[in-house]
């Protein structure tokens, strides 16, 4: 799953502007952007783009070749 939601850094924490609908304790993987977009439409495309990227990158079919590589 991947979620995109504004944060806030204070006094070395993140705070979230709402909670996630996850169980305590689930690892995440966090991505920091402090560019604040300008143009609407091509912070839309970079959006869709990285859900697709993270659908390809996060293959579950891809441990196949992963074990060969072990070997």
């Amino acid at each position: 799953m991947t979620t995109t939601l504004q944060a806030i850094y204070e006094n070395g924490q993140l705070t979230l502007s709402k909670p996630l609908p996850l169980p305590e304790k689930t690892r995440v993987r966090v991505t920091i952007d402090t560019k604040v977009a300008k143009d609407p439409a091509r912070a839309s495309w970079l959006k869709v783009s990285e859900e697709t990227l993270l659908q390809t990158w996060d293959n579950p079919d891809d441990e196949v070749f992963n074990a060969l590589l072990k070997k």
